[in-house]
């Protein structure tokens, strides 16, 4: 019975190709294996081969053709002994159609994309049960000669039986038993499972605090226009007052670098309130106080725990109450208030030695600040060079409410606060 060609699924994504070239034109012998075509997709150009073996009959897609939907009838094969007649009844649907993979894996499929796929080539079931791959004429002239597929060694692609190997009555197979060149199935344990790509993956539950930011993230990126500054401020006189209050304090007072960063941050938000702004759809509404609110990582998902009227705190209270309020994140003991609403965000990841970052803001806020690791760089000054210590911060804006002039005007003070740390005690 004639053979109908489909067109393949190269990826488990693809619903359509370019059909780019024929390698065979109507009349020509095709062998398994053989290379008949060319398919292009979004991704690339691959070879398809030959599955079955026959007679090119007839090609109903020409070469060029565009958008071709995966499982069309691209082409037709005629088996040994079949003529225009079969064609003719082929092509008016009459006669039933030889038996194809299923939709996913059509009759004539490249290698490489079937088991990218994860896909099998057409099978049967034997009579002991085995699952054996053979082409439609293959099997046939099995059913005819009354033989055992399970017995006989396919010469095919990816073992596939074809046509030869059953005239030569599996002799080659019964003398050298070889290993099947069909991947065997990885071994999984109780938890793993394999995607459409063969790739074997675990999962991994996702709680309501990671849905909820996943869901409020993917919202900002979207619906609220970024806008990005970046500037670089000298902290060497940061760091030595940090040293000299820490030094002084003794084990009583511990402040570091973030907690600089978000008291700069509150002054100069009292100092310039045009940044200290949301977004709402009939008004923009400018905050009195700073209310920063603190990203801290916790086994549950990322939180915002927030530091009320920061502008008034001293650096002690409120380096106390970030490491109270990031303690109580990861046992997840936060109060709703405590992390629900703020003005400002600061994202710090200068821990990790991350130098420089952008930051999604953090809705309905208008502004998120990414702050980079200190790093020790040289730079002019009264025409010497010096070296000096740098740390990059990425201001976030949504355009709407903090737009580009606003958002510079407001690091300029930032970068004052945090490059003379003496005025932030005033």
């Amino acid at each position: 019975m004639t053979i109908k060609v489909l067109m393949p699924a190269l990826s488990p994504t693809m619903t359509e190709g370019n059909l780019a070239k024929w390698h065979k034109k109507e009349g020509d012998a095709v062998k398994a294996g053989e290379v008949i075509a060319e398919i292009e997709t979004d991704k690339a150009t691959m070879e398809v081969e030959a599955v079955d073996e026959g007679t090119l009959g007839k090609i109903l897609v020409p070469a060029g053709t565009q958008a071709v939907k995966v499982n069309e009838i691209i082409a037709i094969l005629l088996e040994e002994g079949e003529n225009d007649n079969d064609l003719k009844v082929a092509q008016s649907g009459g006669a039933p159609a030889a038996p194809a993979a299923p939709s996913s894996a059509p009759a004539v499929m490249n290698v490489a994309a079937s088991a990218l796929a994860g896909k099998s080539a057409p099978s049967i079931q034997s009579d002991a049960g085995v699952r054996v791959f053979a082409t439609p004429l293959a099997k046939r002239l099995a059913r005819e000669a009354s033989l055992d597929l399970s017995k006989i060694q396919g010469s095919g692609p990816r073992g596939r039986i074809v046509k030869a190997d059953v005239l030569g009555g599996g002799k080659a197979a019964a003398q050298t038993p070889a290993a099947s060149s069909v991947p065997a199935a990885p071994q999984l344990a109780a938890d793993e499972k394999v995607n459409a790509f063969g790739m074997v993956y675990t999962e991994v539950p996702v709680n309501n605090i990671k849905k909820i930011t996943a869901k409020r993230l993917v919202e900002s990126k979207t619906t609220v226009p970024h806008f990005y500054l970046t500037i670089d401020c000298r902290i060497d006189d940061l760091l030595a007052t940090r040293k000299a209050l820490n030094e002084g304090g003794k084990d009583k007072l511990k402040i570091s670098v973030n907690d600089f960063v978000v008291k700069a941050c509150a002054m100069a938000l009292k100092a310039y309130p045009a940044a200290n702004v949301s977004w709402a759809d009939d008004a923009i509404h400018q905050f009195k106080h700073s209310d920063i609110s603190v990203a801290v990582a916790t086994p549950n998902g990322l939180m915002t725990p927030i530091v009320k009227k920061a502008e008034g705190k001293g650096l002690a209270a409120i380096s106390s109450e970030i490491k109270d309020l990031a303690s109580r994140a990861r046992d997840g003991k936060l109060k709703p208030d405590e992390f629900q609403g703020g003005s400002f965000t600061v994202s710090n990841l200068g821990m990790f030695g991350i130098t420089n970052f952008q930051a999604i803001i953090n809705p309905p806020q208008s502004c998120i600040l990414a702050v980079g690791a200190g790093q020790e760089r040289p730079y002019v000054e009264s025409g010497q060079v010096k070296v000096g210590t740098f740390m990059t911060c990425t201001l976030s804006t949504d355009h709407r409410t903090v737009d580009g002039a606003v958002g510079a005007e407001f690091l300029q003070i930032l970068k004052r606060y945090i490059e003379t740390p003496a005025s932030m005690l005033l």
